[in-house]
């Protein structure tokens, strides 16, 4: 069987959240096998825009459409290939790394020869493998982190999407997450990353700005920059609001 390549297209998009206009005509292209990064301050609409693409809301206006090799695809057929890593993630205290990866494994119901071989990879890519007996709830922040991403990622998910994994994380730990992230992009996953950490968006392979529910500004990070005439994604903002943009 063809291994998954899956892309979304999303076309003006609006979506109200009580008197907030939360998405405000939103229309980009998130490409098949690509590091994305959702860029924008606390109040941007990244964590709106996520759950929209997830079907946990409806938008008032636009349209979603999921690709697969990018021919046009029901969500319904591959929805068990997303994954989704909210900001909060509901891992439970009490269990070790091992025992959520066990639970996890029931809860997709994965054949043991299968779950055998990717528990000792993710283990082994995330540098958790020592740590297998310690609970969730005496990890330090970024093994916490990592521990969430290795459970949405047990059942090889072809799309994956973050929503500010890295907040609060420290420098380390943040590094260590983004050469994860790298290494698995490799694997043509389609990852969306949201985050308000700015200098994160030089790490994706395309950004694409959001500013209080507008796209702003997209492309490679690079080009991005330089289209704008800025050194860095914080003069961007800081040009944009001079410019009454923001």
């Amino acid at each position: 069987m063809q291994q998954m390549s899956i892309g979304i297209k999303i076309n003006n998009i609006k979506k109200k959240l009580g008197l907030n206009q939360a998405l405000d005509g939103v229309s980009t292209h998130f490409e098949e096998g690509l590091l994305h990064g959702l860029i924008g301050p606390e109040g941007a609409g990244k964590t709106t825009l996520l759950r929209t693409l997830l079907n946990l809301l409806t938008p008032d206006e636009g349209t979603v459409q999921f690709t697969n090799h990018g021919a046009d695809i029901d969500y319904n057929s591959i929805r068990s290939s997303i994954a989704y890593m909210p900001q909060q993630q509901s891992l439970y205290a009490d269990l070790s790394i091992s025992e959520h990866l066990d639970f996890f494994r029931d809860l997709y119901q994965i054949p043991k020869d299968v779950y055998l071989k990717r528990r000792e990879e993710l283990l082994h890519i995330t540098r958790l493998d020592k740590f297998i007996d310690r609970p969730a709830g005496k990890l330090s922040g970024g093994m916490y982190k990592k521990l969430g991403l290795m459970c949405a990622l047990l059942q090889s998910p072809a799309a994956i999407l973050l929503d500010e994994p890295t907040n609060g994380v420290d420098p380390i730990s943040r590094r260590e997450f983004w050469d994860l992230l790298h290494r698995l992009s490799k694997e043509n996953i389609l990852i969306i990353f949201a985050t308000a950490y700015m200098d994160e968006a030089e790490r994706c392979d395309r950004v694409h700005i959001l500013s209080t529910g507008s796209l702003i500004a997209e492309g490679t990070p690079r080009g991005v920059l330089e289209r704008e005439n800025v050194e860095s994604y914080d003069a961007l903002f800081i040009k944009r609001a001079a410019e009454g943009v923001l």
